[in-house]
């Protein structure tokens, strides 16, 4: 009997003993579990994929783009400049009378149905909204017009910097401005195409080079949506990521502290192919007041030089790395030696993304 109640009080003991530890060492593992998902999604934060590839870029204007005002013949054979000082570059027709005007074509059916009376248009200048009173001209029997200069869309070619876990996507390094007012474009939406590089223009002393490449704007060949032009580069997201994305290796980003002057890459596709370049970071300017120079660089690599001369238009978005993250990307070309040139700061780009 002494044995049985000995040999009980034994297991009872045991059994409690591996309880206990069991439960502990249970708790130490999902404490573990939680600290490396902890890790993890505050590496992820920092990781995005490189990019380097080309993307034809089409963009919408929210509203008609005025370019300048001009001057028209009436029918009486009279020179009028109905819209002069009243519009101005950069401002943007978002409605004739009642009806709006979100493209040319708009703009063009809303003037189609005027006539001699004043009529008012809508337009957004900066972030105010004016009511503006203008008199069509008689050019014809039923026809009158307001002589301005306008435009709706933007197109080109560009460089992908970075996608991130979401799919979302950074490119350029800089926005996209208007060729003639110089006007950063307020945009409606826009999209990106797929494309490939078939020529390149070297850049020498005083003329800039350039990227060339073929892009059929089609729905076939749409690889994502962008949605936002910020001084520092186009954003939006990706659906085709695979059509774009060959290489999907993330990359860590750096902290502007982390940037030193000296040797680094940048990644393009000038020869068809996603490649690495030499450069050298000449110069990091963290308290620069424009924010897509915050670096000065230099193409180094014998390569690169001979096919582009240096940094070509199109080049804007390349990634730029250093000590394997990702520090930046090129946005200008100095246009008197193509060997030189800025960069945006990763964090900057970043920011403005949101």
């Amino acid at each position: 009997m002494r044995k049985y109640w000995y040999r009980r009080i034994l297991i009872m003991i045991l059994t409690f003993t591996i309880a206990v530890s069991g439960g502990y060492y249970l708790i130490e593992i999902r404490q573990e579990q939680l600290r490396q998902e902890v890790n993890a999604k505050t590496a992820a934060s920092d990781m995005v994929i490189p990019g380097g590839m080309p993307i034809g870029i089409y963009l919408e204007t929210d509203g008609v783009m005025v370019l300048g005002t001009d001057t028209i013949t009436g029918m009486d054979g009279n020179q009028y400049s109905p819209c002069e000082h009243l519009l101005k570059a950069g401002d943007y027709i978002v409605a004739v009378g009642d009806q709006e005007t979100d493209s040319k074509d708009d703009l063009v059916e809303a003037v189609k149905e005027l006539d001699d009376k004043e009529t008012v248009l809508k337009v957004r200048r900066d972030d105010t909204y004016l009511d503006i009173k203008v008199r069509p001209v008689q050019c014809g029997r039923k026809d009158y017009k307001l002589g301005v200069w306008v435009r709706d869309n933007a197109q080109g070619l560009g460089t992908i910097t970075y996608l991130t876990a979401d799919s979302r996507f950074g490119a350029l390094g800089h926005g996209i401005h208007d060729v003639d007012t110089n006007e950063l474009i307020e945009i409606e939406e826009g999209r990106v195409y797929s494309t490939s590089v078939k020529d390149i223009q070297k850049g020498a002393g005083g003329i800039p080079g350039g990227m060339e490449g073929i892009i059929v704007y089609n729905s076939y060949n749409v690889l994502g949506y962008i949605t936002d032009n910020t001084d520092c580069g186009i954003f939006g997201s990706l659906d085709r990521i695979d059509a774009l994305f060959e290489e999907q290796t993330p990359m860590q980003t750096a902290d502007t502290e982390e940037i030193q002057e000296g040797e680094a890459w940048i990644r393009c596709a000038v020869t068809g192919e996603v490649k690495d370049y030499k450069i050298r970071i000449t110069k990091v300017d963290r308290l620069t007041h424009e924010a897509n120079k915050g670096l000065v660089i230099e193409v180094t690599d014998p390569e690169l030089l001979e096919v582009t001369g240096g940094i070509v238009q199109g080049m804007s978005g390349s990634p730029i790395i250093q000590d394997g993250k990702l520090v930046g990307a090129v946005t200008h070309v100095l246009v008197n030696d193509p060997t030189r040139g800025y960069g945006i700061l990763i964090e900057n780009m970043l920011d403005a993304a949101g």
